[in-house]
């Protein structure tokens, strides 16, 4: 008998919950008129909020996570040995609150402590993950009730916030670390293609091929580099609506649904407009259970105007959602966010920036990994997905050419979407229908005639697979969206700037051809001539410290080694996809959810099994 795969638990970081549902919408009453510990403000001159970067930062200084780590406390100049251990509640940038086990005379209000302990990945945001040996005062002691049992409580404030902490510890030797190593990698790459100039003569193809890689590479980093997003302009507030496609996401959509009423944005700016496709789970009651608690807590906020659910007749899948969504939108500007995605409370305001330009058709923000910790899968995704959005998309956005708008987080004109809805919904590949891509497909038909762009400080978090063979299906259907889609964009982006039209067309060729030329260095090489493909392998040794250290360089993350992780991941495995697609890349299955043509196929699949069985049983 088959053993059931266990359920992967998620490792995320969890935020201590606030008593209010909706803290960071500006408050129509002006009853908050100071600064809260978590930065939340409503000035009493109209209910404006402080600078946006501004508010960020007292956000990320007074938001508090749950923790469980164990905590080392000393009289300040004491000797180690004479302290206690305490076991952390919930910890801030600025304090942390413990639990202790023993008596707590020896501590009174006001006295200097030095605490000693660890932050596990996970606990906090990524980069947090370190030891920590720092002086705080003691500010409160209580007691708080726990499973029936009074425990006592010691609440600390840190001398110096963890971020001053850090950036004068282990962030700053990995600022300055990255960037003596990322300068040296790429003199190498530059030496090292110099070469290839040299050897041209005697295989033009392959060197040609190395070259343009080469090129294409140290561009996407040299523009990443270069890129500054567009800055808020607080007089430019447009209506947004936020459309959320649900199908079978009982577990995040009420989390989804919260972060996107949960905007630090104008209230009569601002809908929320979820739409179910036919879920067969309990999606649908936990849609209703969240907006009935939105509704019973937060009346001053209008949301009984302004959040609703529409439960499509049959299922008709995502791009039927979404067009629903948009022709029940009263904005002109309509926000794409999967349902299991999370926006920061400055998203919507930090996303609409570009729109000020009128040639501006759409915008994709940056969409982090929630559960990066779960497992060795999530955390290479952590590093890959920061530079495909950091770097990739953001070297595209220097062009004003973004090739994906992706799903998470975009935001488009709605007279576009509307525009082009028929073809959208109705776009067949090779006769068969186009049921994913969707986010590749629609920014194709604005691209064609409209800008496109990306903001970096407009933040998502969404859930990326956790299970190896969930992965891979994800991948290979991405694959095969990317190569159609792709195709289809050859057609006219030559019309585009022409330096982004070159490396366009070599982004598409280099990883169509990778294969082969995966395998001439790595199989034909060695064999037929006896030479070691040392070169090569150094080649992708540095595709990966380029990759891992960029990540150094902006998140000051121990997650940077993962990147080496990726590259090698993709080399063995990932890339090998890519001749599959070649010849399957018309299929319209998902692989991870039950669309009508993946339900056809399974049918398929189970009635040829049944046939085979009956001829075998005929035979015997």
């Amino acid at each position: 008998m088959r053993k059931k795969k266990e359920k992967i638990v998620e490792v995320m970081t969890v935020p201590k919950a606030d008593r209010r549902t909706l803290p960071n919408v500006p408050d129509p009453e002006h009853i908050r008129v100071t600064t809260d510990r978590r930065g939340n403000k409503d000035a009493a001159d109209g209910g404006e909020r402080v600078a946006t970067d501004s508010f960020t930062n007292m956000q990320t200084l007074g938001l508090r996570y749950m923790a469980s780590f164990n905590v080392w406390i000393t009289a300040k100049g004491a000797k180690k040995k004479s302290g206690v251990q305490a076991r952390a509640a919930d910890i801030s940038t600025t304090g942390l609150l413990v639990e202790l086990d023993c008596d707590a005379e020896r501590f009174k209000v006001g006295d200097t402590v030095t605490m000693r302990f660890h932050i596990p990945p996970g606990t906090m945001p990524e980069g947090f993950e370190s030891a920590v040996k720092l002086d705080a005062a003691v500010v409160r002691l209580f007691t708080q009730e726990q499973d029936g049992q009074e425990k006592l409580m010691m609440a600390f404030e840190f001398e110096k916030p963890l971020t001053d902490y850090f950036q004068k510890k282990r962030w700053g030797y990995s600022v300055y670390t990255a960037s003596g190593l990322l300068f040296a990698t790429v003199a190498i790459i530059v030496l090292m293609r110099m070469e290839s100039f040299i050897y041209f003569k005697y295989n033009i193809v392959l060197y040609l091929y190395s070259l343009a890689a080469a090129g294409f590479l140290l561009t996407r980093y040299l523009f990443g580099a270069f890129y500054r997003d567009v800055p808020v302009n607080p007089d430019y507030t447009p209506g947004v609506s936020i459309i959320i496609p649900c199908f079978n996401e009982e577990e995040w959509i009420h989390r989804t649904i919260l972060s996107c009423v949960n905007q630090d944005y104008p209230i009569d700016k601002l809908e929320v407009i979820v739409v179910d496709d036919r879920s067969t789970d309990n999606s649908v009651e936990q849609i209703n259970r969240v907006i009935e608690l939105i509704h019973n807590e937060a009346e001053r906020y209008s949301t009984q105007e302004r959040v609703k659910m529409y439960v499509l007749p049959e299922n008709g899948g995502k791009r039927v959602a979404l067009v629903k969504g948009v022709e029940m939108a009263k904005h002109d500007l309509v926000v794409f966010v999967d349902s299991d995605s999370f926006l920061e409370p400055t998203a919507i305001k930090q996303l609409v920036q570009p729109f000020q330009d009128p040639k501006m058709g759409g915008v994709a923000g940056r969409t982090d990994v929630e559960n990066k910790y779960t497992n060795s899968i999530t955390k290479l995704q952590t590093v890959r997905y920061y530079i495909a959005f950091r770097i990739i998309k953001a070297a595209e956005s220097w062009f004003d050419s973004v090739t994906c708008l992706s799903g998470p987080l975009s935001c488009y004109r709605k007279e576009l979407i509307i525009q082009h809805r028929d073809a959208w919904l109705n776009q067949k590949f090779l006769g068969q229908p186009a049921t994913f891509g969707d986010d590749r497909s629609m920014t194709n038909f604005i691209l064609k005639t409209h800008r496109t762009g990306y903001q970096d400080k407009a933040i998502c978090s969404t859930i990326v697979p956790s299970d190896m063979s969930v992965f891979l299906k994800q991948q290979m259907r991405w694959k095969r969206s990317w190569l159609r889609e792709s195709l289809r964009a050859g057609g006219f982006i030559w019309r585009k700037e022409p330096f982004m039209a070159l490396f366009f067309y070599i982004g598409l060729i280099v990883p169509i051809a990778a294969p082969v030329v995966v395998l001439y260095n790595l199989v034909y090489v060695p064999i037929v001539h006896h030479i070691f493909p040392g070169t090569f392998l150094m080649g992708l040794l540095l595709m990966a410290m380029l990759m891992s250290l960029a990540h150094l360089l902006f998140r000051k993350s121990k997650l940077w080694v993962f990147g080496f992780v990726f590259c090698i991941f993709y080399e063995f495995v990932l890339l090998w996809q890519m001749p599959v697609a070649w010849v399957t890349f018309w299929k319209s299955t998902w692989g991870t959810r039950e669309t009508p043509q993946d339900i056809e196929a399974r049918m398929k699949k189970e009635s040829k099994k049944q046939k085979n069985k009956k001829r075998i049983g005929l035979r015997l």
